[in-house]
């Protein structure tokens, strides 16, 4: 079984920075894409930046510039760097990783989320 861990949520005042990180962990022995995606209170679950196994990068228009996707393909690790926060940043941030065990392969998970706050 995969679980996904996402850690360096807080509070932050806007214009300050704050790192994510997400660990996939179990009998893994690939992962494909990775990336991060948020959710603020009643609104949907949106993408906020991914990453594939070669390293090629996407971004929501809103984070592009502020935001930095990267991963650790050996730690099974996805991070994102998050500069010159807003206050319309708070949200949940949820990592997604597709990952292959040697029972199912190319299967898609998700972390439990890590909240960000942001005061203006």
């Amino acid at each position: 079984q995969v679980q996904l861990v996402e850690s360096g949520g807080g509070l932050v005042q806007a214009g300050g920075s704050l790192r994510l990180s997400c660990t996939a962990s179990g009998n893994i022995f690939s992962t494909g894409a990775m990336g991060w995606y948020r959710q603020a209170p009643g609104k949907q679950r949106d993408l906020v930046a991914t990453i594939t196994s070669g390293g090629s990068t996407n971004y929501a228009d809103s984070v592009k510039g502020r935001f930095t996707i990267s991963r650790d393909s050996a730690k099974n690790t996805v991070y994102l760097q998050m500069n010159s926060l807003k206050p319309e940043d708070a949200a949940v941030y949820y990592c997604r990783a597709v990952a292959s065990t040697w029972s199912k392969y190319g299967m898609d998970y998700w972390g439990k989320g890590t909240l960000v706050t942001v005061s203006s």
